[in-house]
């Protein structure tokens, strides 16, 4: 008996298939870019903040009192004292605005021993404008114990 040998030709290993994802990349650009212009940016939202239900009353006469309303051009007016007299209106761009307040606050303290600074800002009046003057407050070199920001009080 004859034993033949038989050889078996080995399949040789094909390189795995890569896929090919730039189609798919293709796509989410397409639908990314679709989403951006088909949606409506809202920035104009206006938010209704609750009244203050836990606040700390404030004595008046121991506070600095800087008075802000909204403005024409969306910038605030600042008052020194609790009043919107004009004579008490801070003019100015923001820095010498922020200079005017700093002194303000610095004349009053040294001259009438005052411990706290009490914002009173409109309904109307933007947070970055609150914020600007509760920044210029801060540039102060007088020591004082707290900074109030004034809300509405809740019935």
């Amino acid at each position: 008996m004859a034993i033949e040998q038989v050889k078996i030709k080995r399949r040789t290993s094909t390189e795995d298939a890569e896929m090919d994802i730039t189609p798919m990349i293709d796509i989410t650009f397409l639908l990314l870019i679709f989403f951006l212009v088909a949606s409506k940016m809202d920035t104009a939202g206006d938010v209704t903040l609750p009244p203050a239900n836990n606040g700390v009353a404030v004595s008046v006469d121991d506070s600095v009192i800087i008075t802000v309303e909204a403005g024409p051009d969306g910038k605030g007016r600042v008052y020194k004292g609790d009043n919107k007299d004009g004579s008490n209106l801070i003019v100015g761009d923001d820095e010498t605005q922020a200079e005017a307040i700093a002194a303000y606050v610095d004349e009053v303290m040294l001259g009438e021993a005052k411990q706290h600074v009490l914002i009173k800002a409109a309904k109307d009046v933007k947070h970055k404008v609150v914020n600007a003057v509760a920044k210029a407050v801060g540039k102060s070199t007088a020591e004082f114990e707290t900074l109030h920001v004034a809300v509405l009080e809740e019935d």
